[in-house]
């Protein structure tokens, strides 16, 4: 199922917007569900971020546990490799 691609002239795209542009009409979402959105999407201030990338002991366990992740993921990534090359091979 192959499409061929055709160009749309400027005049086309044009007349194309303005169709959608009477066509669609802007949803207001309704205050409760706004609120409830505001209410879980919470930024912390700056200050008590500095403070987190201050704290060096929890930032070597964050660091550590990434690194060890990768470590794992590589070597499952590597005995795969390995088991099936030795089939194909």
């Amino acid at each position: 199922m192959s499409r061929s691609r055709s160009t749309l002239s400027d005049d086309q795209i044009y007349a194309l917007e303005a169709h959608l542009a009477g066509t669609l009409t802007p949803v207001i979402p309704p205050m409760d569900v706004v609120q409830r959105l505001r209410e879980r999407i919470h930024f912390h201030p700056p200050e008590q971020i500095i403070l987190r990338l201050r704290d060096w002991q929890q930032m070597f366990f964050v660091l550590g546990g990434v690194m060890s992740g990768m470590l794992v993921l590589i070597t499952i990534a590597r005995a795969l490799y390995y088991l099936v090359g030795r089939r194909h091979g």
